[in-house]
């Protein structure tokens, strides 16, 4: 077992939804983005996803391309994005880390190396956009005889007998895209998550998060509202883009980042609380 399901267990015993940080490995730098992530727990992440940069992302807005450009500029690669979580390791063993990317680099790497080496530094997690249920067999196997989750997206546009195949060998936590479209672009309304989110519970046990749109405290409160998590990528991205200077981090970038990060926290972790008083 991953630290995924622990940690979705230990929040639901406090009847609280779960905060999911993005952050793009060495965005801007390999230092700077290993200093978000080691703040990233105390700043109230209950579990982060860290993105691979990869030359090709289709499912990404421009604020993520952007990202991931500045990343492999300062020299990203796989081997370095899971040196940095190795790192990350000796300090917070108990954190979920999932991996979120593209097919081809892995296959560059090698599908077994990459799972051997990805749990060797610490991952629980694998989101693989690219890569259809029905080629599942590429990851699956090296990933389950590594302890590594799959991680599968749903969107609004799946239908219930495409759902049933996406959730097959799906483990973790179902990562519901929010909207149909790339990332950063807009945000569900309430309504549509409401509508939506019990669609998967009926398919599934597995926890739901929502990624995709989720940009604002109050939307990812109503995220936690109405599923057990919310993903906040862009928003975390774009201020860390305006607070570069001819593309270096300013001396308070991490700060604002994991600032970010606690208003967010704070919003998810008061959630529910207020559900209630409001009944």
């Amino acid at each position: 077992m991953t630290r995924i399901a622990p940690r979705f267990a230990a929040l639901r015993a406090q009847n609280r939804g779960a905060l999911i940080p993005y952050l793009e490995a060495f965005d801007p730098d390999r230092e700077t983005s290993a200093a978000i992530l080691r703040g990233m727990p105390a700043a109230g992440a209950d579990l982060i996803e860290v993105g691979m940069p990869f030359t090709d992302p289709m499912a990404d807005g421009p604020t993520i391309q952007a990202a991931g450009r500045r990343g492999l500029d300062a020299g990203a690669t796989l081997a370095g994005t899971l040196g940095i979580i190795a790192d990350f390791r000796r300090h917070d063993n108990e954190t979920p880390v999932i991996l979120m990317g593209y097919l081809n680099p892995l296959l560059a790497y090698g599908i077994s190396r990459f799972c051997d080496d990805a749990a060797a530094a610490g991952v629980d997690g694998l989101i693989v956009v690219d890569l259809p249920s029905e080629e599942a067999d590429l990851l699956a196997p090296d990933a389950a005889r590594n302890g590594i989750d799959i991680i599968r997206l749903v969107a609004p546009t799946t239908s219930d007998t495409r759902l049933q195949q996406v959730l097959r060998g799906c483990s973790g936590f179902v990562y519901y895209v929010a909207i149909t479209g790339i990332t950063g672009t807009r945000s569900a309304s309430a309504e549509d998550l409401a509508a939506a989110i019990p669609r998967i519970r009926r398919a599934t046990d597995l926890p739901i998060a929502i990624g995709f749109g989720v940009k604002t405290p109050a939307q990812a409160a109503q995220a936690a509202r109405v599923a057990d998590g919310a993903v906040v990528a862009s928003a975390l991205i774009e201020t860390l883009a305006a607070d570069l200077t001819d593309g270096h981090a300013g001396a308070h970038t991490v700060e604002k980042i994991l600032d970010q990060i606690s208003a967010l926290a704070h919003a998810v972790r008061s959630a529910r609380n207020q559900n209630s008083e409001a009944a």
